[in-house]
């Protein structure tokens, strides 16, 4: 894939080191123990900087998806749909992905996580119906 990719930060290399792992993870807060996503260095709900990482069931449901027409990323053939899962294990929290279904997705449609290794060095999380 060429052209733009995600570039993982201090809070995100693990994230993206367990999803090359095919691993789905969240942070939780050491101090109050409330999950979160996407990764910070600190908490919203205690403002405290330590967390540890915890793997979660890679499910959730659909909240709302876009079907992009523009040549954003070079080499992906225009349309594709990019879905927002709300996370079933931690209810707050979205996470963004390509559509890997067959047909379009549904307002509130139970999905399952996929892995889509682009190379050595990435990962992506997509989602498709299920589980």
């Amino acid at each position: 894939m060429a052209g733009y990719r995600p570039e993982p930060d201090r809070d995100s290399r693990e994230w993206w080191e367990r999803v090359g792992r095919r691993e789905f993870a969240v942070q939780v807060c050491d101090a109050c123990g409330t999950a979160r996503f996407p990764a910070r260095a600190f908490c919203a709900r205690c403002r405290t900087e330590g967390a540890h990482w915890r793997e979660v069931a890679p499910e959730g449901t659909v909240e709302s998806w876009i079907v992009n027409h523009q040549p954003f990323v070079p080499g992906l053939r225009e349309p594709y749909v990019v879905v927002m899962v709300r996370l079933a294990a931690v209810p707050g929290c979205f996470v963004y992905g390509n559509w890997r279904g067959r047909r379009p997705p549904e307002h509130g449609e139970r999905v399952t996580a996929s892995y889509t290794r682009v190379d050595a060095d990435l990962t992506l999380v997509d989602w498709r119906p299920g589980p």
